[in-house]
């Protein structure tokens, strides 16, 4: 988490179990990792805006590369 300013980044990683259909892609019980980055413009103390950037592509990718044909 870095924070300069009015805006405070934070980079993130996420796991989870592919347990049900996501983007048209049937289980596969497989470990589904993700990354990303998140942007927050703060004011008066509160969350005013936010960006965020996942890597969707690559857990698509690693999903859709352990599916059963």
């Amino acid at each position: 988490m870095i924070a300069e300013g009015d805006k405070v980044v934070v980079r993130w990683r996420w796991r989870a179990t592919h347990r049900g259909d996501f983007l048209g892609i049937p289980p596969t019980g497989r470990d589904a990792p993700m990354t990303g980055i998140a942007i927050y413009r703060l004011s008066e103390g509160k969350i005013v805006e936010r960006w965020v950037e996942a890597d969707l592509f690559g857990l698509t990718g690693r999903l859709r590369a352990s599916a059963s044909p």
